[in-house]
């Protein structure tokens, strides 16, 4: 049975009401939920430090410490710094690529690691800090290998000890990793400072150090 045009009417009013606050209600949605969002993952020594160079660079969501290129599932931070796990110490990076492009944060890894070090990184002596660049796909690939082959053009009498590899699986540090550097800044500088880390960069990108 057909339904009288007033009610027709009222229908069409109603469901023209809650379209428009359907529509409404997806604006009111978390900034960065309709991003193109893509993920990149450096190993450069002590993760805490690979963190807030990336932290303050517009178009980085999140950075999350944690582990990647071994064989043990779900590692503890004891297991990994036993070495007996294969892992290396990274740090996952979520950004907007619309904002930032993968080159740009391949520039600020180099120029926040000494690419030389074959036994770690600074005064992290183990082969858990060794530097690498985890690539997600082969566009990454791509990316990373002309960005190694650039600072290899820039240091010739070096050998770049920086590896490229396939990313697998990261697996997230302990709460207490994440955000060192602003839960316990000054642990944090302080350790920085007795690492030499700083001063190496320095020695190596001159005014490029830490990528700024």
């Amino acid at each position: 049975m057909k339904k009288p045009p007033l009610l027709r009417l009222v229908g069409a009013l109603l469901l023209t009401l809650f379209l428009q606050g359907a529509i409404g209600a997806s604006s009111d949605l978390p900034s960065g939920a309709g991003e193109r969002l893509a993920q990149a993952t450096f190993a450069g020594g002590c993760f805490w430090c690979m963190e807030p160079p990336y932290d303050r660079l517009e178009g980085v969501k999140s950075t999350v410490s944690g582990f990647s290129g071994g064989h043990v599932p779900n590692p503890s931070y004891r297991q990994v710094v036993r070495g007996q796990t294969g892992h290396l110490e990274v740090v996952q990076i979520t950004y907007d690529p619309d904002s930032v492009t993968y080159a740009q944060l391949l520039d600020i890894f180099w120029r926040n690691i000494d690419p030389f070090q074959s036994n770690g990184q600074f005064c992290d002596i183990a082969p858990t800090y060794r530097s690498a660049i985890f690539v997600h796909d082969e566009v990454q690939r791509a990316s990373a290998e002309r960005s190694l082959a650039e600072i290899k053009a820039r240091f010739p009498d070096q050998t770049i000890d920086t590896r490229i590899l396939d990313f697998d699986v990261f697996y997230e540090a302990e709460p207490y990793h994440q955000d060192y550097y602003q839960k316990n800044p000054n642990r944090y500088q302080f350790y920085r400072w007795r690492c030499g880390r700083d001063e190496r960069l320095k020695e190596i990108w001159g005014d490029e150090a830490g990528g700024k």
